[in-house]
């Protein structure tokens, strides 16, 4: 995405804030010169970067006067970084909630725009989103202006396996929406969204039309699809299409290819009427939910927890009986080559893997730029080496691939290894690798499960603090820290410290794995050395980690993923 622009340079000044010695008016002044310049270049109105930079300064003074001298330097620069991140999402938060659409109920959505904005795409990504959600969406094709709008509603409704209604013959568009809509009542779908014709501000004949369309299908949302690419000019449009047809939400399309992407967005806010989606590409999944804190957050490299937690809700939904299986086998530490296959394949259907990337907190967003195809083909390798698995290799934990010294440990590979290589097309040394990346899955998953796993341990602590955290920013308190040392087991720390100074049983499979390629014993000390290396490098903003809402409740989280909670039971 073209923003991921802006978030370097944002982020690139607040880095250079976190290395100045003493926070002064001097580096504060040149912080808010390159956010702001940052800003401007994105195509954000003049008047409202002005507005930012004034109250950043006002924030920040008002609150180093009231501490007086006695404020650290870190501190200082918390203040800071606080200020910048509560304006940035001030400055793309409408303050309004949207319409948001209910179950069991027919919900009437009419789509509005410009000539080219990317209405009838839009309308099959939105069916698709709410299809994916439980909902049974639909599409009724009003646009009659248009060439070929009915064809092109039709083909991508077919595509997406969305029910569509239209009309070769009809020329009034009015009529084709009111009898498309009476027709998905009767057949009670619950989100039917109206397709309209693109106009102009301009065009008062084809405004009039949309004014007599929405009354004859009275929406309970009117949605505006505006196109990134016009920027500041976002404004004006949504204003006129406000005037005249009362919008109450907006999408903005073709985020992935235009720098002007935060005019638009900024643009939009100061009209208070909330951005519901973003557009970031051409696929029928392409469509972002916006949600201000979470995309500034995301914006300046802090992840989105909530975003991801979304993603793998809805993965949860589409098939809840296997989801409960395997939350199942989860919590009792199982997992088998079949159910890691399973979850690869999860994570392939969640999207681009630099779009999930993003979501993670601390991850660069420039770390896995351009590696989405190379992810992709890496994951399909993966699958195509577990297709030439028989069903008992896939429901093994791995061992039927090893030979077994008298003591336990492994000492060679088996013979199914070549055959596996030799029948997916790939060589020995990828299916040793994979061996090796689903052990350390299967592991974690052992760890994690069972009565004395960590997950259940979590669980209990969390409810020996009393639920979610009560400090600054979602964080516990040290009452809440105190009670969860008190429910930790005797011992755990030391037994997880001496895990991972072991690998957890890892070191001698990798070692052989080595070895059958005739290269060096892996130094498994070096290999931790070389992965602590990695993970202080992540923490660019680590003084901003409060600011996204906190640690997420881990109840919630498993709740999310399908594993039921400690708490609550099943």
């Amino acid at each position: 995405m073209v923003l991921a622009d802006l978030g370097r340079k944002l982020n690139a000044a607040l880095s250079s804030l976190n290395r100045a010695p003493v926070i002064d008016d001097k580096v504060l002044d040149a912080l808010l010169k390159e956010v702001c310049a940052a800003l401007l270049e994105s195509d954000v109105n003049v008047k409202l970067v002005s507005q930012l930079r004034q109250k950043v300064k006002a924030k920040v003074k008002a609150t180093f006067e009231s501490a007086g001298d006695k404020v650290k330097e870190t501190n200082r620069k918390n203040v800071v970084q606080k200020a910048i991140f509560d304006e940035l999402v001030h400055l793309v938060d409408p303050g309004v909630e949207p319409y948001k659409p209910r179950k069991g109920h027919p919900n009437v959505i009419m789509a509005v725009g410009l000539q080219g904005n990317g209405k009838t795409t839009t309308c099959t990504k939105l069916a698709v989103h709410y299809q994916k959600r439980g909902f049974k969406s639909c599409i009724v094709c009003a646009d009659t202006f248009r060439a070929g709008a009915f064809d092109q509603t039709r083909q991508s409704a077919t595509k997406a396996k969305v029910a569509y209604f239209g009309s070769y013959t009809e020329t009034d568009p009015v009529a084709i929406a009111a009898q498309g809509v009476a027709k998905f009542k009767k057949e009670k779908f619950e989100v039917i969204i109206v397709d309209t014709s693109g106009r102009h501000k301009q065009e008062s004949e084809l405004f009039e039309e949309m004014v007599q369309i929405g009354k004859a299908v009275k929406p309970d949302m009117t949605v505006l699809i505006l196109d990134a690419s016009i920027g500041q000019a976002a404004e004006a449009q949504s204003r006129a299409f406000k005037e005249t047809a009362d919008f109450g939400a907006i999408i903005v399309t073709k985020m992935d290819g235009h720098a002007k992407g935060g005019g638009a967005i900024s643009a939009v806010a100061a009209t208070q009427t909330p951005i519901i989606f973003l557009g970031t590409g051409e696929h029928l999944t392409d469509l972002d939910r916006f949600s201000p804190q979470p995309f500034i957050s995301k914006l300046l490299g802090l992840g989105d927890m909530q975003g991801l937690m979304e993603h793998m809700q809805d993965l949860a939904i589409q098939n809840p009986d296997r989801q409960k299986e395997m939350a199942k086998k989860l919590e009792e530490g199982k997992l088998s080559i079949r159910d890691w296959r399973e979850q690869i394949q999860n994570v392939m259907n969640l999207g681009p893997i630099s779009k999930i990337a993003s979501m993670i907190p601390g991850l660069p967003q420039d770390m896995l730029s351009g590696s989405d195809e190379e992810g992709a083909a890496r994951m399909k390798r993966m699958i195509y080496i577990t297709d030439s698995m028989t069903s008992a290799e896939l429901d093994s934990d791995g061992s039927l691939f090893m030979d077994f010294a008298k003591d336990g440990k492994p000492t060679q590979l088996t013979w199914r290894v070549t055959r596996v290589a030799r029948g997916s097309g790939t060589s020995v040394r990828e299916v040793e690798e994979l061996l090796c990346q689903y052990r350390m899955m299967a592991n974690m998953a052992k760890q994690a499960g069972g009565k004395n796993g960590w997950m259940q341990t979590m669980q209990k602590m969390q409810a020996a603090a009393g639920g979610r955290g009560r400090g600054a920013g979602g964080m516990p308190t040290p009452a809440q820290i105190q009670a969860m040392q008190r429910a930790m087991p005797p011992g755990m720390l030391q037994q997880m410290q001496r895990q991972m100074r072991s690998g957890g049983g890892m070191q001698e499979m990798m070692k052989t794995m080595m070895q059958s390629q005739g290269g060096d014993q892996l130094d498994m000390e070096e290999m931790q050395r070389m992965m602590s290396q990695m993970g202080g490098g992540l923490g660019g903003l680590g003084g901003l980690a409060g600011l996204g809402g906190g640690m997420p409740n881990m109840g919630d989280m498993f709740k999310m993923m399908g594993m039921g909670g400690g708490a609550g039971g099943r």
